[in-house]
């Protein structure tokens, strides 16, 4: 026992609450001549009640005779009073049950704190009892035993973290040693914390053999430092597992986090990550948390697959502001590391800054300048110093900054030009921050508006448009729709469509096409007729309703689709009221035999020009037959003595559009090997009229007429081959160019031609002439037949390959 002045301090942890000691200050305000001291004593733990703590008048100078006159009396604000004053002996003695533990808890020194209050005159005394240690309570460990399962290929000197064993008593009546019973294959390592308390480790020291012992059970003693002395033991039951010959290993061998005391449950703190070689089942690895003391259970969670540390409980910064917690690693054939987080609390800070909008603009104009203000803002924050101090900013990628005016003044201004049509409106964010640890800010978004200048002319989809319509259209139908867009709004972007005063083939564009000036929708004046006009060109303007108008033009090709609207035109054979054509086939004809060839022609176009040739009628239809592309008369079988010299046959023309358009022709046949043959037919053939006179007469003349025509031909056939000899003859000498010209075979521009390719024109010009020699249509069958009703005979014309045909009476003459 000792006395000490009151005049001199002594640092005493305060465990105890201060429930009533305001009365004892009270007295110390109003007398300030009041005599005060300070004793202390020190006694142990689980006295007896009644036990003498120590002679308090003696201690403190006094007689029994000034403790009964002053009142002495022990004035605490604890629930449970611990000591007692006898007055009439001026001893301090033992009133309830001292449990050092559970006063203190680990917490060393423990001691806990009283006033003796004496009256007549004030006397107040502190008086401070140590409560000291005694080995009340043995070590005991928190579970009844710890199961490993360890590989048999585990290293010799792999680690295994042991539960720690507690022990509520502190210095040498605490934990001080771990044993472990003795055993072939482990040896126990032990380790001191920072903070004094003591954990073992079991280290393998020789290689386990799981064939062997599949299973060992050791015991491991914790024993304290009393007299006498105490021990707890629990048991080791370990279950060898085969080859899993790695140890998780952590990255790091110790982890630092922080947190806010104020973080809410579930809050993330960090995540420890160990890596295991093996494969499989043996490298998955679980985390868990050990060595947690207290209430320090309670307050962290790890996810067992993830590692990852989180908040479970409450954190107070003024209970604790640093945590270290150790982690295990534990493979699932039972190897472990183990690893330790350090956790530090972060004090709060936790008055976020308030934003006012003291000005703000909410509508500008695009042309607005840079530099123009759109918002004054002021910002306060009710916390001091470093936590108060502030910074203000927006978010990036706008077009407008801020600017410190005055103290917590901020001017919001244009940055650089605006443009309402790539922008229209802005949600400006302005953040405050402060600068406390860590920094809380808050934010206020403003809503901007950009008003619109006429600026952006209005602008086609398309550089050029093309669209198709078909002929014989109705006058007043819809061809195409055009349309542009403006990027300016409201009047800024009301656009009108305009025809530009442009002309077709000499006639306005308005007497074709027309345009609605609000929609944008092309309409046909008149009706088109593709073989006259197949393509119109039109120009459309586009112009806002800005002032000034702004305007764009945009081109419109509109071709012309052709319809079949025209029937196919036979060539040949010709067909007149004044004279029949009759082809000739000899009776020896084969198989396949040309009798001879319809041609046909359309004026329109593709498919509609596309011709077919079908056989619609005949005297006999097993004997002929017709291409159906190219219209040869061709027979299918052998001519017989039986068939009939007379044949007519009726050939349909029949283009390849919707609706298809036909036309028919009749080809009359005579079948014969001479011309008497024909005779008793021919009346036949003169469309009813009678030739029943004579017949020798016209037959005698028509063959004298052949006869002439063709020595005529021989003639002017060798004329012309000499003709042209000596022609060529001079311009060779001449040295004058030749120029031949191969014009196009009859046939549509599209290439659907309707006249086979035998049937062409072939001139050939020179330079300083204008005279031409052409070749007319050259017809398929050798023997053609004509028959003339107003004439009394028959003329046979015979032409080789060579001979010029005369189809129509009147050679066909190309310049």
């Amino acid at each position: 026992m000792a006395l000490e002045g009151f005049l001199q301090p002594k640092c005493i942890k305060w465990r105890l609450c201060c429930g009533l000691r305001w009365q004892v200050l009270i007295f110390l305000l109003y007398f300030s001549h009041i005599v005060s001291g300070q004793i202390r004593y020190s006694i142990p733990e689980e006295m007896k009640k009644g036990s003498l703590i120590g002679k308090v008048a003696q201690d403190l100078g006094l007689d029994l005779k000034r403790l009964r006159a002053g009142r002495a009396r022990i004035v605490t604000g604890e629930s449970i009073q611990y000591t007692e004053l006898k007055t009439d002996k001026g001893i301090l003695v033992v009133s309830e049950r001292i449990d050092r533990e559970q006063l203190c808890g680990d917490v060393t020194p423990c001691s806990f704190n009283f006033e003796m209050i004496l009256e007549n005159p004030m006397e107040l005394h502190r008086v401070t009892v140590e409560v000291l240690d005694v080995n009340d309570h043995a070590p005991y460990f928190p579970i009844q035993d710890i199961q490993f399962e360890i590989s048999e290929s585990a290293n010799v000197g792999a680690r295994f973290l042991l539960e720690s064993a507690v022990d509520p008593d502190v210095g040498l009546n605490g934990l001080q040693n771990y044993i472990l019973t003795p055993n072939y294959n482990f040896i126990l390592k032990q380790h001191a914390n920072p903070d004094g308390s003591k954990y073992a480790e079991m280290v393998l020291q020789k290689s386990l053999d799981r064939e062997e012992h599949p299973r060992l059970s050791v015991k491991l003693l914790a024993v304290d430092g009393g007299t006498p002395q105490r021990s707890g033991t629990v048991n080791i039951e370990i279950t060898v597992l085969d080859v899993n010959d790695n140890a998780p290993v952590f990255n790091q061998s110790l982890y630092r986090a922080t947190v806010l005391e104020d973080a809410p449950k579930g809050t993330y703190i960090t995540t420890v990550n160990a890596s295991d070689a093996d494969s499989g089942s043996n490298g998955q690895i679980s985390y868990y948390l050990s060595k947690l003391k207290g209430n320090t259970v309670d307050i962290f969670n790890i996810d067992m697959a993830t590692g990852t540390i989180s908040v479970s409980g409450q954190i107070d910064y003024e209970k604790d502001n640093k945590y270290e917690i150790r982690v295990e690693a534990k493979d699932q054939g039972g190897l472990t590391d183990s690893s330790k987080v350090v956790i530090e609390v972060l004090d709060v800070n936790d008055n976020a800054p308030v934003i006012n909008v003291m000005s703000f603009s909410s509508l500008v104009s695009e042309d607005a300048p840079p530099g123009t203000t759109i918002a004054i803002i002021n910002v306060k924050d009710a916390d001091s110093e470093r936590n108060g101090q502030m910074t203000c900013s927006i978010n990036t990628n706008l077009p407008f900054k801020i600017q410190s005016s005055l103290s917590s003044y901020y001017n919001l201004i244009s940055d650089i030009a605006l443009d309402r049509e790539t922008t229209p409106e802005y949600n400006i964010t302005i953040t405050a921050t402060d600068s406390g640890s860590p920094p809380l800010s808050s934010t206020r978004t403003l809503h901007l508006r950009i008003s619109d200048v006429n600026d952006n002319a209005p602008l086609f989809h398309q550089g050029s448009y093309s669209t198709y319509v078909t002929e014989n259209n109705s006058p007043g139908m819809s061809i195409f729709t055009v349309s542009a867009r403006d990027s300016d709004w409201n009047q800024n972007a009301r656009i009108s469509y305009l025809l530009e005063d442009t002309q077709i083939s000499g006639t306005p564009v308005s007497t074709y096409i027309s345009i609605n000036s609000e929609t944008g929708v092309l309409h046909a004046v008149r009706s088109f007729d593709y073989e006259q006009i197949k393509q119109l060109t039109v120009v459309v303007k586009a112009q806002d309703g800005g002032s000034p108008p702004l305007s764009s033009n945009v081109t419109v090709k509109i071709m012309i689709q052709d319809q079949n609207d025209n029937s196919p035109q036979v060539l040949y054979p010709v067909q007149t009221s004044s004279s029949l054509v009759a082809e000739m086939v000899p009776r020896s004809a084969d198989v396949g035999y040309l009798v001879t060839k319809v041609v046909a022609v359309d004026v329109d176009s593709g498919q509609n020009a596309w011709l077919s040739y079908k056989l619609q009628k005949a005297t006999d239809r097993a004997l002929f037959e017709v291409g159906l592309q190219n219209g040869e008369i061709r027979t299918v079988r052998q001519v017989t003595d039986k068939d009939v010299v007379k044949q007519r046959l009726t050939v349909v023309v029949e283009d390849n559009g919707q609706p298809s358009r036909s036309a028919t022709v009749n080809v009359n046949v005579a079948v014969a090997d001479s011309f008497p043959e024909v005779l008793s037919e021919f009346t036949d053939f003169t469309h009813d009229k009678d030739y029943n006179d004579n017949l020798t007469f016209y037959l005698v003349l028509a063959l004298a007429v052949v006869s002439f025509l063709f020595i005529t031909c021989l003639v002017v056939i060798i004329s012309v081959k000499i003709y042209r000899w000596r022609q060529s003859r001079v311009l060779y000498h001449s040295n004058l160019p030749v120029i031949p010209y191969y014009p196009p075979r009859y046939a549509d521009t599209l290439g659907t031609g309707t006249l086979q390719h035998v049937y062409n024109y072939e001139v050939c010009r020179t330079t300083d002439s204008r005279k031409s020699d052409c070749k007319f249509v050259r017809p398929c069958s050798q023997n053609v037949l004509i028959m003339d009703p107003s004439s009394t005979g028959t003329m046979r014309r015979m032409q080789s390959e060579n001979n010029i045909l005369d189809e129509t009476d009147s050679p066909i003459e190309v310049t």
